[in-house]
């Protein structure tokens, strides 16, 4: 079915997003995978190539265009590609909006030039050991002492964290329970501060390249003027903001799955059993069907997503549904065709083995299904 969402920029945007992936990301890929990490290297040759910031103003290096299709772009593209630990759809889709809409004009000159050429790399600290889903639980505090805050607590999970040079970080400046989410706000902590360390590049079943670490702050003394936003709204920022990030990685779900149905396509039409290719045979052919029909329902209603928002139309109820339908068809879809794989498919070797691991976090970070289907739950009004 043709998309017709994106024009002619969005496609030579593409055309951009594939050569460069092609030439300065997959050959790095099993490298990155057994460091645990992409380099930073990578980043700044994304910086040179226009991938970072294409929603920041120009006069700060970023592309000028607040249009959300350049960076369901890339995210698809990184996808298609098989590249899932460069992390620019945190650093593009997550983070952009907070300092682009939230930040002083003296705090945009200081953090978005280096931003958009990749030397000042992102992340966004919300979970915890003990909140994740629920950021209402944090226990992260930022005590305000003349023209600082002291930040103390500890964050988990966090992506680019190894990598990141300015963190966003969630913490209580109010500690009254009374208060509840009006205590919370939002602290840009450079990565240079002293008492600010991070633990270890996290393990994972999937997604290797993608740095994923603890982070401690013990008395860190971050600047008042570090202060995105203002204080005790940090809550209704996350509340505006969670939905592009979940509607990205919807994106790329979506994008994960049609990558899967192709791969097995291609693999159903060569691996014989028999006398004659496995795509032959019945069970095949339904299986696929299946797959295929809701690989494609899925793309629809993410596309529907993306024109939302770009209209800034998107509810969070929608962003909620296409989170948590299309990472679960994703896992699906993945599963189903590494099943079609036979033996080939728990092979490493074989993307689709890489494929399982990689997807299976979908259903759990940007907030877990379950959430999503409460979020969807209360706006039926239950």
């Amino acid at each position: 079915m043709r998309r017709e969402i994106f024009n002619e920029d969005h496609e030579a945007f593409r055309e951009t997003c594939r050569t460069f992936i092609a030439r300065e990301l997959v050959p790095h890929q099993r490298e990155w995978e057994e460091a645990g990490i992409v380099s930073r290297r990578a980043w700044r040759r994304a910086g040179e190539q226009g991938l970072l910031g294409t929603a920041v103003e120009e006069r700060f290096g970023g592309g000028g265009v607040d249009d959300f299709r350049f960076n369901a772009v890339l995210d698809e593209e990184l996808v298609a590609a098989g590249v899932t630990g460069f992390g620019a759809p945190v650093h593009n889709d997550i983070n952009v909006p907070y300092l682009t809409k939230l930040a002083t004009e003296e705090q945009k000159r200081r953090w978005l030039p280096g931003f958009c050429t990749g030397e000042t790399i992102t992340a966004i600290a919300m979970t915890e050991p003990g909140a994740g889903s629920d950021l209402q639980g944090i226990r992260t505090t930022a005590v305000r002492d003349g023209d600082e805050y002291v930040l103390n607590g500890q964050k988990t999970f966090i992506s680019n964290g190894i990598n990141a040079d300015l963190v966003i970080v969630v913490a209580r400046t109010n500690p009254d329970p009374e208060v509840g989410h009006e205590g919370i706000s939002l602290l840009v902590v450079d990565s240079d501060s002293p008492g600010f360390e991070r633990g270890r590049n996290l393990e994972k079943i999937g997604q290797k390249s993608q740095d994923t670490a603890e982070l401690f702050f013990n008395d860190v003394r971050v600047p008042a003027a570090n202060l995105l936003g203002e204080e005790g709204q940090g809550f209704i920022y996350l509340m505006r903001n969670l939905p592009q990030e979940r509607l990205s990685i919807a994106v790329a779900s979506a994008a994960g799955a049609a990558k899967a149905l192709e791969m097995t396509k291609e693999y159903c039409a060569e691996r014989t059993a028999f006398g004659r290719p496995i795509g032959k045979f019945q069970n095949t052919r339904f299986e696929l069907a299946e797959i295929a029909t809701e690989v494609e329902i899925g793309r629809v209603f993410v596309d529907r997503c993306i024109s939302e928002h770009v209209h800034g139309e998107l509810s969070i109820e929608h962003a909620a549904m296409a989170k948590w339908w299309v990472t679960e068809m994703n896992k699906r879809v993945v599963d189903r065709c590494l099943q079609l794989h036979g033996g080939y498919g728990y092979m490493l070797e074989y993307p689709i083995a890489k494929a399982f691991l990689d997807t299976r976090v979908q259903t759990i970070y940007g907030g877990t299904t379950e959430i999503m289907k409460e979020i969807v739950g209360r706006q039926l009004g239950f």
